[in-house]
């Protein structure tokens, strides 16, 4: 019994982390800093959540990072034709949905899908 009362209080800690790393990751549209102290919480506390349902946020917020940093970037350099600035804001709006998708269904013990 006692086990089981400290696997959830891990699993609540733990999901109180993953929504911590969600603000994070939110805040870094008005201080970018916050993005890379998010990355490196995910890394740091990945095995933590290891089995567990919050193993895909950590999954999804990790590929939302660096796929968002790869088109972030490729958007600044076509930003000198007025394409990259399209680029910016489709980035911009896919992270942006990435994060609420993936905070909703974290409100609702739900994993994220394997993408």
């Amino acid at each position: 019994m006692e086990n089981a009362m400290n696997n959830e209080e891990a699993i609540r800690s733990a999901k109180t982390l993953t929504t911590i790393i969600y603000a994070l990751y939110a805040a870094s549209y008005f201080v970018g800093i916050t993005a890379i102290v998010a990355i490196v919480i995910n890394y740091i506390k990945k095995e933590d959540v290891a089995g567990t349902f919050l193993e895909s946020h950590f999954r999804w917020q990790i590929r939302t990072f660096w796929f968002g940093l790869l088109w972030g970037v490729l958007g600044g350099i076509m930003a000198l034709i007025i394409i990259g600035w399209a680029v910016l804001v489709a980035d911009g709006i896919w992270i942006i949905y990435r994060l609420v998708k993936g905070w909703l269904r974290l409100n609702e013990n739900k994993s994220m899908y394997a993408t």
